[in-house]
């Protein structure tokens, strides 16, 4: 039972996302936060978080059903009830506001809860069943722990903190095409309008390289706008480029979908690598 609630918050969500507010707090205080600031942020990001994908899967029980990677979630799968679930979900979400504003900061805790509403209400019960679009307007939600992280040190939004908010949520769309065009059948069976069953595989894999670009010019562009350091810099090129090839080479592909899965795997890598690069560049220079 534990084990099935556990799962309801989607976890390798929640330690992507703690990751990014790691960064970002690091990055604040130029070298290790104060240890109680960030155990009481980390603590409220990831029941925020928790409680978040939670209701989103609460909401989406129909088509997680439909889907092989997704039946056997707790909810479709009848491990737990719907009201037990929402029961949860509600606990640990208002857990999570109370903690980011009475331990950390009421800007933290705003923050968290307006990214969370987002990803519940404009993501998950508008975006994602209406257009395919749903990953790219969907993606804000995702990009905003790096300003709780930010605010929770600082008490207000700083410029590396915006460079890392817009470095997610240009990944997110070549990030979550890739998968899709490896699973492109599920979701046209649970009837959900991602790019590859709305426009095709070479309509996606086009649309990923375009992103990809975007998304490497907009970490290169940190560097001239005095943002983040050389170091940075040099990071942000090598990763870039591999970033680049590994979208080119999904474009090119044809048929077996084998680049489309390395390059959904590397931008996990890029994207916890390039966290890192930023909070080294912080702190040294």
């Amino acid at each position: 039972m534990i084990a099935d609630y556990y799962e309801l918050t989607k976890p390798r969500i929640i330690a992507l996302l703690l990751v990014t507010t790691s960064a970002a707090m690091v990055m604040a205080a130029r070298g290790l936060p104060p240890l109680g600031i960030a155990f009481w942020t980390l603590l409220g990001g990831a029941l925020a978080a928790g409680s978040a994908g939670a209701f989103n899967c609460i909401y989406d029980i129909d088509i997680d059903a439909l889907m092989a990677r997704t039946r056997n979630r707790p909810l479709p799968a009848g491990r737990l009830s719907k009201r037990n679930a929402i029961v949860f979900a509600s606990i640990i979400g208002i857990a999570a506001f109370a903690i980011l504003y009475l331990l950390v900061n009421p800007l933290a805790a705003w923050l968290s809860l307006g990214g969370n509403l987002y990803y519940v209400f404009i993501y998950t019960m508008w975006l994602k069943r209406i257009t395919p679009l749903n990953i790219v307007i969907g993606g804000a939600a995702g990009s905003v722990p790096p300003l709780v992280g930010w605010a929770a040190v600082t008490h207000h939004i700083g410029g590396p903190a915006l460079g890392l908010f817009a470095l997610i949520f240009l990944w997110t769309p070549p990030h979550f095409w890739s998968l899709a065009l490896t699973v492109e059948l599920e979701y046209a069976k649970a009837k959900i309008p991602m790019l590859p069953n709305v426009s095709g595989q070479e309509r996606t894999k086009r649309e990923i390289v375009y992103y990809s670009i975007l998304l490497v010019a907009a970490s290169l562009v940190l560097y001239p706008l005095h943002v983040m350091g050389a170091l940075y810099f040099g990071a942000a090129a090598v990763l870039g480029g591999i970033f680049l090839v590994d979208a080119i080479r999904t474009w090119r592909e044809r048929e077996s979908g084998r680049f489309a899965r390395h390059l959904f795997r590397y931008s996990l890598l890029y994207l916890a690598l390039m966290c890192a690069a930023m909070v080294v560049d912080r702190i040294i220079a």
